[in-house]
């Protein structure tokens, strides 16, 4: 049984937390269907850009096996940033990657395990959230996490995949008519 003390009156005006959970609730309540829809195929786009590269880069002889596993979990990280950054509402993005997860998972089961949220993840979100030159931050993060700290070939390889794949999402985000 639940006494007073678990009980918590709101006031007239609800936190914007609360009120932005209530809209999200809204969308995907189908209040607007159709953004859900694109938002769904916004996500699965991407996944199979995602998927596309995955397997080009599976076939050239010279990258190593870490190298690969870190450029999923970059582009896998950039697809998320992506669709946080892009959607014009946090539930929508929600949609958007579970869309991209799904459609791995469904394509390739090997690849959605290598290319899953780890501790990776924690890096580029540390490199991410500084707030100012991203892109190269999340270069050098790329770098360490290839064992390559400071070497500024796999920096700007980094660099370099995550400015590429951000741009693949924004297309795509356009492409189904999110922005």
């Amino acid at each position: 049984m639940y006494s007073d003390k678990d009980i918590k009156i709101a006031g007239d005006k609800p936190s914007l937390d609360v009120k932005k959970n209530m809209e999200s609730r809204q969308v995907v309540s189908g209040l607007d269907k159709a953004m859900v829809k694109k938002a769904r195929e916004w996500g699965k786009a991407v996944a199979l850009k995602f998927i596309e590269d995955a397997k080009k880069t599976a076939d050239e002889e010279d990258t190593y096996y870490e190298m690969l596993i870190q450029r999923r979990m970059l582009l896998s990280f950039t697809a998320t940033v992506g669709f946080e950054q892009l959607s014009p509402d946090d539930s929508l993005s929600g949609i958007a990657q579970k869309s991209f997860l799904d459609t791995i998972r469904e394509t390739d089961s090997s690849l959605y395990q290598t290319s899953a949220d780890t501790g990776a993840f924690s890096f580029y979100y540390l490199a991410f959230r500084r707030g100012n030159e991203i892109d190269r931050r999340v270069g050098q993060t790329f770098a360490m996490l290839c064992s390559h700290d400071g070497d500024p070939i796999y920096q700007e390889l980094g660099e370099a995949l995550y400015c590429w794949f951000l741009s693949a999402v924004k297309k795509a985000a356009e492409d189904c008519g999110i922005i």
